[in-house]
């Protein structure tokens, strides 16, 4: 592109120019008034020398047009995964790209958003943002106008008096078919937290969206907690609902509330929804009966007493019925046993029993102990912690308790220094794993002295005493725990005998474990989000973890191998750029985690829709069209470069504003004076005078 243009570089000061040009015009005139012979070429001929003094200059400048920008925003977001969208995506992104190709003229920019964002920000589609972003470096004078290729779920649509910040038409591309409908399950009000074994309401709604067929507005609801089928109500599409739900543990407690599917429904991936609630343990409940008195019940008594979430009922008999010494009852500091209130009307109150070296010595009735047994199979933990009495004839063994009980006395007590080792299952066991002070050869702890002999042993032994003899049993008794403590000599770790030992930490974990806190599961399968990946991690006493299958949001399937980080514990991370509900299993467990967002607006709606973009669209002189016609064909519009703003889109065609900006790439100057040829022009005109004046 080349332009011409006229200026002056004057030889003498302006003011002189004025003065030399004023009077040529003076005598011009009147020479011409006087009717001088040649007065018309002598007027030329001054008025070409004043001229020639102000220097005429030609220039002319050598411009090149830049390019229009133009950007095509392409909505990457989790809902653009469905129904064949992206597919609908990629093919239109080509097409479209193929024909800006066709125009020289154009700069064409492809944005696609939520690719690299973290787990926050995608919950909601931003393309208004990622628009304003790619154009952040570009005059608006050269911006030609932008397309949105998206299913229309935008959460960050001006208001219609707000600007963009040029003045070029915006364009949408909708994906998705036009008839599309879905079921969700939205969850309403829950609470983060809840006093175990109170009932906390949960409200939620299911959600139809779209022109959902007749005949499914009376809805099943499966609700599960921590994996368990808990119940199955009955709710009405689009109407909120109550369910009373009841935590049996504490820590982490993870609600589903799940739905089937409506045959052809967009997506299936929302017709579950999870809310986690912590569950708070109001108090725990402990029975300890210490059947004598010894060194080792203050240590117990010490360490319930310590933790304030342990209300404590402490009994010790201190003489037993046979023995009459003829003290009078008024003076006995003691109250009567209220073995019945404790053991048969409120022994469900109770979250764990203690027997600290108890022997039957007829202070419960035999019934009793079949009442204890009972109360571990529906659910209830004991623990054994014995001494010698275990051994003998007196000992509980030979009661109906025995069925709950996970060894058998031989009847022989062992005497002799040793150390309490971690055997190979309680490397692995979630109770004595770390136990500080157990991974050395000896062990860095105390020893101990007493350990009762015991057959027939059934659950796991995770502590053993010399020559790898049980000296702590684990076992489950129907839905229950037992454990089995084979001496009675955890006192000397207390009192600190020889070192000491972490008699705090082994007792704690065991009476946690007996009353199944999640952390301390044996066999467990847990995944928690971290940032934008989910950490999985298997703890088991094999000796290796099997691979576990990922479901993500949605719907696709990973497999994710586990590596071992230490004995008995197995994790793996999955990187992931999705938003939702994950559902985690391997061939015995599973489990369920949600990375982002419960209700994230990015799942709130997923049916492809023109409605929410048209009306700012159409303020700024853009189209909103759907990409798939009728027949399920892609039809991408032709483009169209435009000079005016009246019409930016037609039946096949959208159009984008032309820049008129142009790039200068040299000047050339040329004095219409100088050189010969201004000599030239001056020699002309005076000789043409003197000519004239000769004739």
């Amino acid at each position: 592109m080349t332009n011409y243009s006229i200026a002056f570089d004057p030889f003498l000061p302006w003011p002189v120019i004025w003065i030399a040009l004023a009077l040529a015009v003076l005598l011009s005139g009147i020479i011409i008034a006087l009717r001088t012979r040649g007065s018309i070429l002598r007027a030329l001929a001054f008025l070409a020398l004043a001229i020639a003094l102000a220097n005429p200059v030609i220039s002319q400048e050598d411009r090149t047009a830049l390019p229009t920008s133009v950007a095509i925003i392409v909505d990457e977001s989790q809902s653009q995964r469905l129904d064949g969208r992206t597919e609908t995506t990629a093919q239109a992104v080509e097409r479209l790209t193929a024909n800006f190709e066709r125009y020289d003229q154009f700069d064409v920019r492809v944005i696609e958003t939520a690719r690299t964002e973290t787990a926050n920000t995608q919950t909601e589609t931003r393309l208004f943002e990622a628009l304003r972003s790619v154009f952040r470096d570009v005059p608006p004078a050269r911006i030609g106008g932008a397309v949105f290729i998206t299913d229309g779920q935008v959460h960050d649509v001006p208001n219609i008096s707000e600007a963009l910040g040029f003045d070029a038409p915006v364009h949408a591309l909708i994906t998705g078919h036009p008839d599309e409908y879905d079921r969700k399950v939205q969850l309403v009000e829950t609470p983060r937290f809840a006093i175990v074994g109170d009932p906390v309401q949960v409200s939620y709604r299911i959600e139809h969206q779209g022109d959902v067929p007749q005949g499914n507005e009376n809805v099943e609801v499966s609700i599960y907690r921590n994996g368990e089928l808990l119940a199955i109500e009955q709710a009405l599409a689009n109407e909120t609902f109550e369910a009373e739900i009841e935590l049996d543990r504490s820590g982490k407690n993870i609600i589903e509330f799940a739905t089937d599917e409506i045959d052809g429904e967009l997506t299936g991936n929302n017709n579950r929804a999870v809310v986690r609630i912590e569950g708070i343990r109001e108090n725990l409940r402990v029975l300890l009966v210490s059947g004598e008195p010894h060194s080792g019940e203050r240590t117990w008594r010490n360490l319930l007493k310590s933790d304030a979430s342990v209300d404590l009922v402490h009994f010790t008999i201190l003489r037993p019925p046979e023995k009459q010494d003829g003290t009078p009852i008024n003076e006995l500091s003691l109250i009567a046993f209220p073995t019945r209130e404790l053991f048969v009307e409120r022994i469900e109150d109770f979250d764990l029993i203690v027997f600290d070296r108890y022997q039957n010595r007829n202070v419960l009735p035999v019934l009793y102990y079949d009442y204890i047994a009972e109360y571990v199979r529906n659910g209830g933990a004991l623990l054994i912690a014995a001494g010698d009495e275990y051994a003998g004839d007196t000992s509980v063994a030979r009661t109906p308790l025995f069925n709950a009980l996970p060894a058998v006395p031989t009847g022989q007590v062992q005497m002799a220094g040793y150390y309490p080792r971690i055997s190979d299952d309680g490397k692995r066991h979630p109770v004595t794993r770390d136990l500080p002070g157990g991974a050395t050869e000896p062990p860095n702890w105390g020893r101990w002295f007493r350990t009762v002999d015991v057959q027939d042993v059934k659950g796991t032994t995770i502590m053993q005493a010399a020559n790898d003899k049980p000296l702590l049993v684990l076992d489950e008794y129907g839905e229950g725990r037992v454990g089995l403590m084979l001496s009675d000599h955890g006192w000397l770790w207390a009192r600190g005998f020889e070192g000491g030992g972490p008699h705090v930490n082994l007792y704690r974990r065991l009476a946690h474990w007996l009353m199944k806190e999640p952390d301390l599961e044996a066999e467990a399968l847990t995944a928690e989000p971290d940032g934008q990946a989910l950490k999985v991690s298997r703890q088991t006493m094999a000796d290796a973890a099997d691979a576990v299958t990922i479901i993500a949001p949605d719907g696709q399937e990973i497999i994710l191998e586990l590596q071992k980080t230490d004995e008995g514990l197995f994790e793996g991370t999955y990187e992931t750029n999705q938003i939702g509900l994950f559902e985690i299993s391997d061939a015995t467990k599973s489990t369920l985690a949600h990375i982002g967002p419960i209700n994230a607006p990015e799942f709130r709606d997923m049916i492809s829709t023109a409605d929410i973009l048209k009306p700012y669209l159409d303020e700024v002189r853009g189209d909103t069209r759907r990409l798939l016609n009728d027949d399920g064909d892609i039809n991408v519009p032709n483009i169209l470069p435009i000079r005016s703003n009246v019409e930016t889109s037609g039946r096949d065609w959208i159009g984008f504003k032309m820049t008129k900006e142009t790039e200068l790439r040299g000047i050339n100057r040329q004095g219409v004076f100088a050189g010969f040829l201004g000599l030239g022009l001056l020699l002309l005109a005076f000789s043409a005078m003197w000519y004239r004046e000769g004739k």
